[in-house]
């Protein structure tokens, strides 16, 4: 969905060798219960106001309205973690 409304990349990928952290990990970072995995995603976008289009105009989608619904997601979106980031390497 982000992708048709302007971003340049979207990437989803499912832990396969996360363990617990003596200090922090994502583990601990989203308090991972028995049975849970982590997943792990981000959204390239051209700037920070390119992102802030993208977004609007992906809030406003009625596919993400119908996929909201607490009781229907299959995560807990109170643990979910995000923010932004500005490039440090390009290879």
């Amino acid at each position: 969905m982000w992708r048709e409304h302007g971003a340049l990349d979207f990437r989803e990928w499912v832990s396969d060798d996360v363990k617990v952290g003596k200090l922090t990990s994502f583990p601990r970072s989203v308090k991972l219960k028995p049975r849970e995995t982590v997943v792990f995603s981000w959204i390239v976008f051209k700037s920070r106001a390119h992102r802030d289009r993208v977004n609007t105009k992906v809030m406003k989608d009625p596919r993400l309205a119908s996929m909201m619904d607490p009781k229907s997601m299959p995560f807990d979106g109170k643990r979910m973690i995000w923010g932004g980031f500005k490039s440090l390497v390009v290879a």
